[in-house]
């Protein structure tokens, strides 16, 4: 991409409240789809709540009281959001990328797959199940864990929601929902804390900003929308 065109880079420091931050990111994917906005990445973090994808079952709300319940209309079934989880919200125009949007998942997961591997992390996708997985072995057992959702939409060929990197997340705070509809017992979620490795938000948030680059192209500093 040329210099005119840098993707634009905010962070929110805190936590964002859920639907003033949908509104916001709404709005943004809006003006850009109209010509009055650059793309942005909105790095923020949420407290904790649950979001219902497109494809969400009640029955996958395992505790339904525990935390507040957003309907989305991301793709994907249920997740979690809370404080040590980053969550990315991409807003892309993908009249200026192709409008492919398999293309555009597929370079979501790389993206992903390029942080952790800047932690010496292996992430890798899987057939049927959404998101960045990776695999955990010990004496006598084996499992795959997610580290990282990905859930988006899109109006006008403008992308919005995004994607979810769990840095140090309550872990137990997925146990109120089947995450992503993913209930057999190989499967679970871990984070970057979780696999041992003492990383801080703003090294995640580094390392996000240098794959996203070697993915989708130049980014400069930015406001929140």
């Amino acid at each position: 991409m040329n210099e005119a065109k840098r993707i634009g880079w905010a962070i929110s420091p805190g936590l964002t409240e859920y639907e003033p931050a949908v509104a916001a990111m709404e709005a943004r994917a809006a003006a850009i789809a109209a010509g009055e906005a650059g793309e942005l990445v909105w790095l923020l973090e949420h407290p904790p709540l649950y979001t219902a994808g497109v494809s969400a079952k009640p029955s996958d709300l395992l505790v339904p009281d525990r935390f507040p319940v957003f309907q989305t209309g991301r793709g994907g079934q249920f997740t979690y959001h809370g404080p040590g989880q980053r969550v990315a919200y991409v807003m892309l125009d993908l009249r200026e990328r192709g409008r492919d949007v398999t293309r555009f998942v597929a370079d979501l997961e790389r993206w992903i797959i390029g942080a952790l591997g800047d932690f010496n992390v292996k992430g890798e996708i899987r057939d049927g199940r959404v998101g960045v997985w990776v695999e955990r072995k010990g004496p006598g057992w084996a499992r795959e864990d997610k580290i990282a959702a990905i859930g988006v939409r899109l109006r006008k060929w403008v992308s919005f929601h995004g994607i979810a990197f769990n840095v140090e997340p309550d872990l137990e705070h997925f146990s109120g929902i089947t995450p992503c509809g993913i209930s057999a017992p190989q499967f679970g979620v871990t984070s970057l804390v979780d696999l041992g490795l003492p990383v801080t938000m703003n090294d995640a948030d580094a390392a996000l900003r240098a794959s996203f680059e070697r993915v989708f192209g130049a980014t400069e500093n930015a406001s929140p929308p």
